[in-house]
């Protein structure tokens, strides 16, 4: 039973590292859509409208417009996931002890150490695989191979985990996916009907296919991306990452649940003018140190609460 536990865990961590090798794959694909899209909306169908005059000019401009300012903020939210670090556990870090509420010292608590303590306790964890303490949220991600502050999973899409410093990048991400996608959809909508249809329709075989894939790839990507807009929305809204909605399950009280609004700030900030771009205030960044990944405000009533 045993060496069939230990072949178990080995496969895997053997599909875990196969995951790394995915990289720039990945991009390459999404690049690939993007790339598609492009031709199909841009190149053969909105931009040759553009010269025609009337009606059909002044839609095909305002597609146009909202294609292209979509674009450069889905490739401007997309990168920044990719490359910002999700957070990672700081050098010899320890927790703070607050001598003035009478607190002991938290590495002789019966936490220290611990596997799979209840993720509501404040006690300190341990990851055995890293040898390092864990702050509070934080989960060790074997894709990675490292513990990742506020973790909420790895994405094989972003090539990088999804966590603290890149949450708010993943979600504007998935937003801004959304937008474009349905977008293109439905301009492209006109184009699919008429491909089945007896008309005759400008253009050559091989765009008339591009049209095609194009509107298939991006139908396709905006109806799974709303399913995930609607379960990060519903975290969001609760504060927990998709890793702690299953943990909390066994949890009848969640600490870190403070209100949609301040749910909301905990994530995106409190700079409105930051909201919708996939940056920080240098105000949000200094005054909220949620935004940082080591520290959470809960609920009072919880913090004096033992588990």
């Amino acid at each position: 039973m045993y060496r069939s536990g230990a072949v178990m865990a080995w496969n895997v961590f053997k599909f875990c590292t196969a995951l790394r090798g995915l990289g720039s794959i990945m991009i390459l694909l999404v690049l690939g859509v993007v790339g598609v899209t492009y031709y199909a909306v841009v190149l053969t169908n909105y931009g040759p409208a553009l010269t025609e005059g009337g009606l059909e000019s002044v839609t095909a401009l305002v597609v146009l417009i909202l294609f292209h300012c979509l674009l450069v903020m889905l490739l401007w939210s997309y990168f920044s996931v990719v490359f910002t670090d999700p957070g990672g556990v700081p050098p010899n870090w320890r927790p703070a002890v607050d001598e003035e509420r009478g607190d002991a010292d938290p590495l002789t608590g019966p936490e220290y150490g611990a596997v799979g303590a209840d993720p509501a306790n404040t006690g300190i964890r341990y990851c055995r695989k890293c040898n390092q303490l864990k702050p509070p949220r934080c989960h060790h991600c074997s894709v990675c191979g490292r513990c990742v502050l506020k973790m909420d999973h790895h994405c094989v899409w972003v090539v990088n985990c999804v966590g603290a410093l890149n949450y708010k990048y993943f979600l504007l991400f998935l937003f801004y996916t959304l937008l474009e996608t349905t977008l293109v959809t439905l301009s492209l909508l006109p184009h699919f009907i008429a491909f089945f249809s007896d008309e005759e329709i400008p253009g050559t075989p091989g765009t008339l296919a591009t049209t095609f894939l194009a509107f298939v790839l991006n139908l396709a990507f905006a109806l799974s991306v709303m399913g995930f807009s609607i379960m990060h929305i519903s975290s969001v809204a609760a504060n927990t990452t998709t890793i702690e909605a299953y943990e909390k399950k066994t949890t009848p009280k969640w600490r870190y649940d403070l209100g949609r609004k301040r749910n909301f700030e905990q994530v995106f900030g409190m700079d409105k003018g930051y909201w919708f771009i996939p940056a920080y205030s240098e105000e949000d960044l200094r005054r909220m140190p949620a935004l940082q990944g080591l520290e959470y405000p809960s609920k009072p009533e919880l913090d004096a609460q033992e588990f």
